[in-house]
């Protein structure tokens, strides 16, 4: 599960409670923490703790942690966002707002702390939940590169308690002369198909995912999370 899955399963489950539990943590368990398809604890385990305040208004704020293992000291992943979640119709909503992402560990993992800004709307229908998702930063991992990522998703219902969400991600750096992924490429894809599920209050999902790049913490693999939300 990425940084940006992680946020958006918090939010999920932050709007499910009612609304005077205006308070919720979320503590998940990962085998391996990937952003969008890409290990960020060099293929090893994650352990990720969010916590989160919901207005009625459809104001939030929420903070969000993990480990990471990029090769080198930096062993911390500290996120903070801030955004508004709204229903434009009966079917139709929007989530909109801003989140940094900070790094911890060694003395320069500060250099790759970054901002971004995000929209994601959601359509539901009797076929079940589409998300288009949209991620922006003008200063990617600290690099003063603009980034942009786009997804397209959908979730389906199985049966009663069983769901399988598709989606597919595009990341494009729109700077070349500052960021570029492998073999001097601007994009690269990534696809993931997850199965979703709880049992006795903890959520469980199996995803199997992908990219195009050939790196070994890119190529395909299976990822199984668990994770529990308390409100409060």
């Amino acid at each position: 599960m990425n940084k940006t899955y992680s946020i958006i399963a918090a939010l999920a489950a932050l709007f499910t409670f009612p609304t005077h539990a205006n308070w919720s943590a979320t503590v998940s368990g990962v085998s391996d923490y990937t952003f969008n398809g890409v290990s960020q604890t060099q293929n090893d385990p994650a352990l990720q703790v969010g916590i989160d305040k919901a207005f009625d208004s459809g104001l939030y704020a929420g903070t969000w942690a993990s480990n990471v293992d990029f090769g080198g000291d930096t062993n911390l992943e500290w996120d903070f966002y801030v955004g508004r979640y709204q229903m434009l119709t009966e079917t139709v909503s929007v989530d909109y707002g801003i989140a940094y992402y900070s790094y911890h560990g060694a003395s320069d993992s500060s250099d790759g702390n970054y901002p971004e800004l995000y929209t994601k709307f959601g359509y539901v229908s009797d076929y079940g939940a589409s998300e288009l998702n949209f991620w922006y930063t003008w200063d990617y991992f600290g690099t003063g590169a603009k980034h942009a990522i786009a997804m397209v998703a959908h979730t389906f219902q199985l049966a009663e308690n069983h769901a399988l969400r598709a989606s597919f991600d595009v990341s494009n750096s729109l700077d070349s002369d500052k960021w570029l992924w492998q073999d001097n490429e601007t994009s690269f894809y990534h696809y993931r198909l997850a199965y979703q599920t709880s049992y006795q209050g903890f959520n469980i999902e199996i995803a199997a995912e992908n990219t195009n790049l050939d790196y070994n913490t890119a190529d395909e693999r299976v990822v199984f999370g668990i994770s529990k939300t308390f409100g409060f």
